[in-house]
C-alpha cells in the first residue's frame, strides 16, 4: 500500500509540475485524461470573477467547480485551499474574506507554488499565504480555520481517509468543508484503478457518491451534501460527473 501511495503521488507531482512548467511558459493547463477533450475544466467560473486575476492563474485553473462561490465565504474568515495549484481559488478565497481574514494555499509541487506566488505577487494581495505540504498531512494547527475549500484534488489521493481525518483536525468547530470533485457514478474496475495516468487525469481515484459520504460521516463531518454540476463519460473507463460537497464539523 505504501508503494502504491507513493507511486500515485508522484505520478500527480509530475503531471501538475509539467502544467505549471507550460503556464509558466506562456501556455495553458488542463484537467483530465485527455487534454484534448476539455469536458473537465471548461467553464467553470464566470467571466466577471477573473477578468482581473494574473493571466497565470487563470490559465493553471485545473478544477471541476468554483468552490469559493460554494463555500460562501464572509469577511474575516480563514480559508485553506487543498491542492492549490496556481493559485486561483486561493486569490479569489482573499478577496472574499477581505483583508482582516486569511487565504492559504497547500500544494506539493514547487513548481506550482513558484507559479502561485509569483501570480500573488501580481494581484497585490497580501493576506495570501501558499504552503508546500501534502494534503494527507496539513501544516497547520488543531481547529485553526473557518473554511477548507478545494477544487479536483482529493480524488488524486491515494489515501483519502487521511485527508478528510486532517481537514476535520484544522476545522474550527462549526467550521465547513466546500469542495468541488470528480465522483465515479459506479465503482471503477481494478485496471483503471491501476492506471496511474488516469489517477493524475483525475478519475481513476474518484469514488462513488456513496463512499463519498460514509468517509466524510466516518471521520465526524454532518450536514453531508452532494450536488451534481456536470456529467461527462471517459472512453473506455466508465461515467463521471463533477460535483460540489459540502460538510460541516459540529458545533458541540
Amino acid at each position: 500500500m505504501a508503494k502504491r501511495t507513493e507511486d500515485v503521488k508522484s505520478a500527480v507531482r509530475d503531471h501538475y509540475a509539467a502544467a505549471a512548467l507550460k503556464v509558466l511558459g506562456g501556455g495553458s493547463g488542463c484537467c483530465g485524461p485527455d487534454p484534448s477533450a476539455d469536458y473537465v475544466s471548461r467553464r467553470i467560473y464566470e467571466p466577471a470573477d477573473v477578468t482581473d486575476l494574473p493571466r497565470g492563474a487563470v490559465e493553471a485553473s485545473l478544477g471541476c467547480g468554483n468552490p469559493t462561490a460554494l463555500a460562501e465565504l464572509s469577511p474575516g474568515e480563514t480559508v485553506l485551499d487543498l491542492g492549490s495549484g496556481g493559485g486561483i481559488d486561493v486569490l479569489l478565497s482573499a478577496r472574499r474574506v477581505g483583508p482582516t481574514g486569511k487565504a492559504y494555499g497547500l500544494d506539493m509541487t514547487d513548481e506550482m507554488l513558484e507559479l502561485a506566488r509569483t501570480n500573488q505577487r501580481e494581484a497585490g494581495l497580501e493576506n495570501v499565504e501558499f504552503l508546500k505540504g501534502e494534503i494527507e498531512d496539513i501544516p497547520l494547527p488543531d481547529v485553526s480555520l473557518d473554511v477548507v475549500i478545494s477544487n479536483c484534488v482529493i480524488n488524486l489521493s491515494a489515501d483519502k481517509d487521511r485527508v478528510f481525518q486532517e481537514v476535520y483536525r484544522v476545522l474550527r468547530p462549526g467550521g465547513r468543508l466546500a469542495v468541488s470533485d470528480i465522483v465515479a457514478t459506479d465503482d471503477l474496475a481494478p485496471e483503471a484503478r491501476a492506471d496511474l495516468a488516469l489517477w493524475s487525469g483525475c478519475v481513476a481515484g474518484a469514488l462513488t457518491e456513496s463512499a463519498y459520504r460514509d468517509k466524510l460521516r466516518a471521520v465526524g463531518f454532518i450536514e453531508i451534501a452532494l450536488e451534481e454540476t456536470r456529467a461527462f463519460d471517459v472512453p473506455g473507463v466508465g461515467a463521471f460527473r463533477s460535483a460540489f460537497v459540502r460538510a460541516e464539523k459540529p458545533r458541540g
